[in-house]
């Protein structure tokens, strides 16, 4: 077999604390294919550009790793996106694929991180191992997904649903930019009598989302919205990139690649 190639393809982040989530996740999946050459994508624009300007990194796009095996003669590529969802950012990356579809003999493509229901229990337990102590009956553990308004976004529900089939019923999700939102999320806390609250980001990355969408002093923050309401909070600023069980659930889609 010729030269094989595997991408590990993120949406990216310019925040230098949460970049070690995506460099953690690309070390797991490297270490289990020693024999594919290893590269790193991005599909955000802006982040490239910013990193360019701001710290004089060059990272490329899927496009334009492509390009480059293309004309290095690689046979096999495998493509493998540490998104959470199959969404737009998913569809994006098979759309920058199919132009070398004739270009290179083999390319496949795993799937992001929920996608099965093996991956949504496996998850679930990777997520709730990150809480320090077992709930109290006046806690909750409240995790903040990104959200879309792609009909993917069901997902975070579907996700919420398996915390609570696995019987953790004080954990709830609630996502930034879709729904459930926050709003839904405090109702629910109300109705269940919770007086302790911690918050973690369901993100590959703890980058701006975490640090001031979830964590921030604003007064549209999550922390301050549920002090507000009468929460005592607490905070996880964890990237689930951070966590080697997460990448290892990755190597699994890397071996599990469809053909494109």
């Amino acid at each position: 077999m010729g030269k094989k190639a595997l991408i590990v393809v993120s949406f990216g982040t310019s925040h230098e604390r949460a970049i070690k989530a995506i460099e953690n996740i690309e070390r797991v999946c490297e270490e289990a294919f020693p024999e594919y050459d290893f590269f790193r994508a991005f599909t955000s624009g802006m982040i490239i550009r910013k990193l360019a300007r701001t710290r004089n990194m060059t990272i490329l796009n899927p496009s334009e790793i492509m390009e480059k095996l293309s004309r290095q003669g690689y046979e096999e590529v495998i493509c493998q996106p540490t998104n959470i969802i199959n969404g737009l950012e998913y569809e994006k990356l098979i759309g920058m694929l199919q132009p070398y579809r004739t270009r290179i003999p083999v390319i496949r493509i795993g799937k992001p991180l929920l996608t099965d229901l093996r991956d949504y229990r496996e998850t679930a337990k990777i997520v709730m191992d990150q809480l320090p102590e077992p709930l109290g009956p006046d806690q909750a553990f409240v995790l903040m997904g990104h959200g879309t308004d792609h009909y993917v976004n069901a997902s975070y529900s579907q996700f919420d649903m398996m915390l609570h089939y696995l019987d953790h019923f004080d954990t709830f999700v609630g996502t930034v930019e879709g729904f459930p939102g926050l709003d839904f999320v405090v109702k629910r806390l109300k109705r269940a009598g919770k007086k302790q609250v911690t918050i973690m980001p369901l993100m590959i990355v703890a980058g701006d989302h975490a640090v001031n969408d979830m964590a921030g002093e604003d007064e549209d923050s999550w922390k301050s919205v549920l002090e507000r309401e009468g929460f005592e909070t607490r905070l996880i600023i964890k990237g689930l990139g951070e966590i080697d069980a997460i990448g290892r659930l990755f190597v699994e889609h890397i071996k599990e690649a469809d053909r494109l």
